[in-house]
């Protein structure tokens, strides 16, 4: 398996929050004051200036590099692989997030293996991008006892400066941070946990297809999972159209591909469907209106459409896609113009359960 570092890098982080010049990277982020995740200010200010380490001079969005990268395994500076010794940090709103819930539940990884504590999609009031434990009773998370993402990154490297991004995976008995390397991720989960897969569980990246699973999951990283984000985050015209052009040529390739094949490899599930599914799923609620990714929605795709559908309403997707989260992270946190904080209504769900003639 191919360990190397993708360049755009390190997941969901990304903030237009806060009410200030923010401490995105390289700023000092002063401790971890109290806040609130249900009164953020979203300006065209703070966007700037949170997101500048991340934008070219020509108004490219360049996402930071991971900085925890460890991999699993029983290697010599290798992660141990045991069960009880790690929490899964998630965002149900994140997509890179959203990727390891999907390969937990499909490949049978409990929580007595590797427990998961949930953020709040919606950020909490703070200068800087951050994530807020505000869904447990207490506003802490109820296995590491902190208020915040930051308070992990910054016990792991008090120098971290970068931002605090999802998934990362803790260790437990010192609430230290070893992995945030959302790319590889169910890769580890896929091959090196195999001995905590339940009876039967699927073969995400069998090692025939190795190469050119990698080879797509790259592609569709960088022009899709990622591409939505470079025409969202984009700082200039030629920079949107540019990331906006790449990611519907890209788009038309897979809706042609996926008119012969009922999966992205034949008739089995693999790790380049559960990474193309997340932003699919995430298309007409979000990325269409919010990035402004307009020309067509996922509804107008039919293979593309029948495809999502499909894996939706297979055990591990569907349950484990909370649409209210992703609306409101993605409209109350990305959309620096929604001054009245206005969360869409729909979609109408039931549509996602609608028969998809996929074999």
């Amino acid at each position: 398996m191919s360990n190397k570092n993708i360049s755009e890098g390190a997941a969901c982080g990304i903030d237009f929050g806060g009410t200030g010049e923010g401490a995105a990277c390289g700023i000092d982020f002063g401790g971890t004051t109290e806040g609130t995740a249900a009164n953020v200010t979203h300006t065209e200010e703070t966007f700037t200036s949170l997101f500048a380490k991340e934008t070219t001079g020509d108004g490219r969005f360049v996402r930071q590099p991971v900085r925890f990268d460890t991999p699993f395994g029983d290697g010599e500076g290798q992660l141990p692989v045991e069960a009880g010794r790690y929490r899964l940090i998630v965002s149900k709103a994140c997509p890179w997030a959203h990727r390891q819930l999907i390969a937990f539940a499909l490949l049978g990884i409990t929580e007595d293996i590797v427990s998961i504590g949930t953020v709040d999609p919606v950020r909490p009031d703070k200068p800087y991008s951050d994530w807020a434990f505000t869904l447990d009773s207490d506003g802490r998370d109820p296995v590491l006892g902190v208020k915040y993402l930051s308070d992990i990154y910054l016990k792991t490297d008090p120098a971290y400066d970068l931002r605090f991004t999802v998934p990362a995976v803790v260790h437990t008995a010192t609430g230290k941070i070893v992995n945030n390397d959302y790319f590889h991720l169910t890769y580890y989960w896929e091959t090196e946990w195999k001995a905590f897969h339940k009876a039967g569980a699927p073969d995400l990246f069998p090692e025939a297809l190795r190469p050119d699973i990698e080879a797509l999951n790259d592609v569709i990283f960088h022009d899709v999972n990622n591409g939505v984000y470079k025409a969202g985050f984009a700082a200039s015209q030629e920079a949107y159209e540019d990331a906006y052009d790449t990611l519907f040529l890209r788009l038309d390739e897979l809706e042609k591909r996926l008119a012969g094949s009922r999966y992205l490899f034949g008739d089995k599930i693999t790790d380049a469907d559960i990474r193309l599914f997340v932003t699919l799923v995430r298309f007409d609620a979000a990325y269409y209106n919010a990035f402004r990714t307009n020309r067509s929605r996922l509804v107008d795709f039919p293979n593309l459409w029948g495809y999502a559908r499909d894996l939706y309403q297979t055990d591990g997707f569907g349950s484990t896609t909370d649409f209210d989260a992703i609306k409101r992270h993605y409209h109350l946190c990305c959309v620096p113009s929604n001054n009245y904080r206005l969360v869409p209504k729909g979609p109408d769900l039931s549509i996602w359960e609608m028969q998809h003639d996929r074999r």
